[in-house]
């Protein structure tokens, strides 16, 4: 069944809504490339997790909302290469129309295609795979299942990583936490909740990462110098929680 897009704005936000109050994307209108929700700034984690300059070259996304991901991405590393799954081709006309998605055929290949099925039937590599994809309800379906995250697994390059965006429904987290921990033999770590209730969950199954949370706020305040995004407050809430143990951060 259909189900209506919805665009509203308040206080100099737009906001992308799929027939209900959850919001499934945001855009500051006077800084359209920068990151509004604190959930898509922790899904750009990752970047702190590689020391190598030119990652990620390859990224995959499943669930392009309101295009923050893509235009942050898109931005901030002119090398990487974007392959954008959304199964509704309504919001990449609202995401064209109201968020500013660019169009660059050259970096840019956007599918419209179920995004379990996609990468089901796929047999490129990424260096990065983004995984927001909801429907109408907040519900994740095929996106949140065990086969879909082992083939995200094999989909991974040596350098690899996975970010997946659980909304913070208590149960249904620790559920889905556990299936994404099966499939990459327990080389999973997940962030302490967002204000908003997401929680973000990162998993790889390559080159081992082990990073002291000291070297991680370094790497953390050269992000923000160059691409404005703030992730000190997210290592400083990892210090506080038992996530990593030892002060080291371990995937």
């Amino acid at each position: 069944m259909s189900f209506p897009i919805d665009i509203s704005e308040e206080a100099g936000v737009r906001y992308l809504h799929f027939g209900s109050p959850w919001i499934q994307g945001a855009m500051r209108i006077a800084r359209p490339w920068n990151l509004e929700l604190d959930y898509t700034k922790e899904m750009m984690a990752p970047l702190l997790l590689r020391d190598e300059r030119r990652f990620p070259r390859k990224v995959l996304l499943i669930g392009l909302g309101a295009a923050s991901l893509t235009k942050f991405i898109y931005r901030n590393l002119p090398l990487a290469h974007l392959t954008i799954v959304e199964i509704e081709p309504r919001v990449v006309t609202a995401a064209k129309q109201y968020f500013k998605l660019p169009e660059d055929d050259k970096r840019i290949h956007l599918v419209i295609a179920d995004g379990a099925q996609y990468i089901l039937g796929s047999d490129k590599k990424f260096d990065l795979i983004l995984v927001d994809g909801f429907n109408e309800k907040a519900r994740p379906g095929e996106l949140n299942t065990l086969p879909f995250y082992q083939a995200c697994r094999a989909r991974l390059t040596a350098q690899g990583i996975l970010a997946v965006n659980l909304i913070g429904m208590a149960r249904g987290v620790q559920d889905s936490f556990a299936r994404i921990a099966a499939a990459f033999d327990d080389r999973t770590l997940m962030f302490p909740s967002c204000d908003s209730g997401n929680v973000i969950a990162f998993a790889s199954a390559g080159d081992a990462i082990e990073i002291a949370l000291e070297d991680l706020r370094e790497r953390a305040a050269e992000l923000k110098a160059n691409s404005g995004l703030n992730l000190l407050p997210t290592i400083t809430r990892l210090e506080q929680s038992t996530t990593c143990a030892g002060g080291l951060l371990q995937l």
